[in-house]
């Protein structure tokens, strides 16, 4: 009998996971069900009507004027993954790499990477809305002062720049959450294994490719995948520097905004489709799930064979 009483251990290990458990219950999954068989419906504004199956799933892929704005706010999507993939991801591995070579003011670089981070993302996005205006803003003044005034131009007013300029924005912003994490695992190297492979080679890029990036394997695999799921979950930065509508002419549209606009509306068609929207967010959160597992395990092999 006495081994059905929790111990009062046990009672101090439940009484700390159930407000957590419960914020996750009410916050996340209740949320995640909802919109799943919000997706069923058929939506009159905030009304729901008779049940209509797949019909909306059917809709936001095959149908217009769905299907062009979803294919083109996919393709916007998988350029953010694939150019903060290099960009982003590729400068967070050379940053690493020097502090973890401790270059002069190393100590000083550590913190002046990874400060952008703790900026809430929409100070960010009005800052360098701010600093990317045609007329004022700071880059272009730059620019003009050091005699390169023909490059000038609206970075987010025209559809060649647009899209390239928030990406870079946010390679900016997020550059020191990687960066620690290849700094925390070249860290773990351990020293011996470095000064034996100086003894036979001076090669910076023979060190960082046969010793260092096989050794950092595993933090390179969480670094992909979470960009992979930001990539795809990308909403406050476009929303804040370009407004809901993914300006200019949809080239900085994206799925989250879409589903946004959708399933709330937007100031050019105030009305709302939670049945569409909803069922927007559950194939872009089953494309996550699917694509992020087959990711997580074909890298987790990669580390072996490494």
């Amino acid at each position: 009998m006495n081994r059905l009483m929790p111990t009062p251990r046990g009672l101090w290990i439940t009484c700390l996971i159930l407000p957590a458990l419960a914020v996750m219950l009410l916050f996340v999954a209740y949320p995640i069900v909802s919109a799943l068989a919000y997706a069923f419906y058929h939506w009159n504004g905030m009304a729901r009507g008779e049940f209509v199956g797949f019909r909306n799933f059917y809709d936001v892929l095959f149908t217009e004027p769905y299907k062009s704005t979803v294919q083109n706010a996919f393709i916007n999507n998988v350029i953010v993954f694939v150019t903060l993939m290099v960009v982003q991801n590729g400068a967070a591995f050379i940053l690493a790499y020097a502090l973890w070579r401790e270059f002069p003011l190393a100590r000083f670089h550590r913190i002046a990477v990874f400060l952008p981070v703790v900026l809430s993302t929409v100070i960010v996005g009005y800052l360098w809305k701010l600093f990317l205006n045609p007329l004022f803003g700071i880059v272009n003044q730059t620019l003009k002062a050091v005699g390169l005034a023909g490059l000038a131009q609206p970075w987010l007013g025209q559809s060649d720049t647009a899209l390239a300029s928030l990406i870079l924005v946010n390679a900016w912003h997020w550059v020191g959450f990687p960066t620690l994490i290849f700094l925390a695992a070249m860290q773990r190297i351990p020293s011996e294994i470095y000064d034996a492979v100086r003894m036979e080679t001076e090669s910076e890029w023979v060190k960082i490719r046969k010793i260092i990036w096989p050794l950092v394997a595993p933090a390179a695999t969480i670094v992909f995948v979470l960009q992979f799921i930001g990539s795809f979950n990308w909403f406050e930065l476009p929303y804040v520097m370009e407004g809901m509508s993914g300006s200019p002419y949809g080239n900085t549209d994206v799925l989250a905004l879409y589903f946004y606009r959708l399933a709330f509306g937007n100031p050019g068609a105030g009305s709302s489709d939670f049945g569409h929207g909803s069922a927007l967010a559950a194939l872009v959160f089953i494309f996550i799930t699917v694509f992020a597992t087959a990711m997580t395990l074909y890298l987790r092999r990669r580390e072996i064979e490494l």
